[in-house]
């Protein structure tokens, strides 16, 4: 224990040195005066500020960028289309990657004309009947008219539920965000409530858990048993990360049973809480920010 009103030894070596460093330049400065006028700093250098002209044009969205924020396609993929020249800026194709798109300026993809909008991100529960498409040829409700009123922006479904499958289902105009959580590697996380014409077999839950093979290749669900609730064998919890076409349908009626009622519940670790049949609502920044994070690992996979 050290003595009261003594200081610690590494405050009194500090001080101490401080001391010190105080007499050597006192001494110098007694020796080297200063110049008449001071001292004056160079131009230039580390520390100068950079013009504003440069600070204004960082702030600029590239046209990769751009395009993706329009809803168009991800970052890389309009790499491709600004090299193979399908892309203009005021009439004339651009063909420079890092081409910063100005206030005003007019770009175009096959004669329609983009906004670089700001990215939106909103969460459907879908109802029944409903396309999971931007139109329908044959006049069919989709569940952009749903969500009609939401923005000014253009947004589209990451992915798509089956006309008869209800649930979640994220919309956005993040052309990365989009494709990283549909890509095939993707770590996303969804979990649906199944709905049976019959009770279901142990026997069956426990070669579903193992792994089918399906006409589009091998599947296996990261866990799939029964709804506690309902003792009768109908009702199923299923969690997959596959993004395959109506998958769940699919690994059910290989062993013979017809899905009735399929509600997606949980998308990303996005619920239905407070979020009722048909409508929708904005994510909160943390919840996009969770997306990110997911699309990254997606992205590094």
């Amino acid at each position: 224990m050290r003595e009261k009103g003594k200081r610690p030894f590494e405050k009194f070596r500090k001080d101490e040195s401080e001391g010190k460093r105080g007499e050597r330049k006192e001494k110098s400065l007694k020796k080297f005066p200063p110049k008449k006028g001071g001292f004056k700093p160079k131009l230039g250098g580390k520390g100068k500020k950079r013009p504003e002209e440069a600070e204004d044009r960082n702030k600029l969205p590239r046209l990769n960028q751009y395009i993706a924020r329009a809803g168009v396609c991800s970052r890389r993929e309009a790499d491709e289309l600004i090299a193979t020249g399908k892309v203009k800026v005021n009439g004339k194709v651009v063909r420079e990657m890092g081409w910063r798109v100005h206030q005003g300026d007019k770009v175009t993809y096959e004669g329609q004309l983009l906004k670089g909008e700001r990215p939106i991100y909103l969460l459907l529960n879908k109802p029944k009947g409903f396309l999971s498409t931007m139109s329908d040829e044959r006049g069919r409700k989709t569940v952009m008219q749903l969500i009609s009123s939401a923005c000014d922006e253009r947004i589209y479904p990451v992915g798509r539920l089956d006309r008869e499958t209800t649930g979640l289902l994220l919309f956005t105009n993040d052309g990365d965000l989009a494709k990283n959580l549909t890509h095939p590697s993707s770590l996303v996380k969804k979990i649906y409530h199944v709905y049976l014409d019959k009770p279901m077999t142990e026997e069956h839950l426990d070669a579903m858990n193992e792994g089918v093979e399906l006409e589009d290749g091998f599947m296996k669900p990261d866990i799939v048993n029964y709804v506690m609730e309902q003792p009768d064998g109908t009702e199923f919890g299923i969690q997959i990360h596959s993004g395959k076409n109506r998958v769940v349908r699919r690994l059910f009626e290989h062993f013979g049973y017809k899905v009735v009622k399929l509600d997606r519940v949980l998308f990303a670790n996005l619920t239905k809480k407070d979020l009722p049949r048909g409508k929708w609502r904005m994510l909160q920044e943390k919840e996009v920010s969770m997306l990110k994070v997911v699309a990254g690992k997606t992205k590094k996979r």
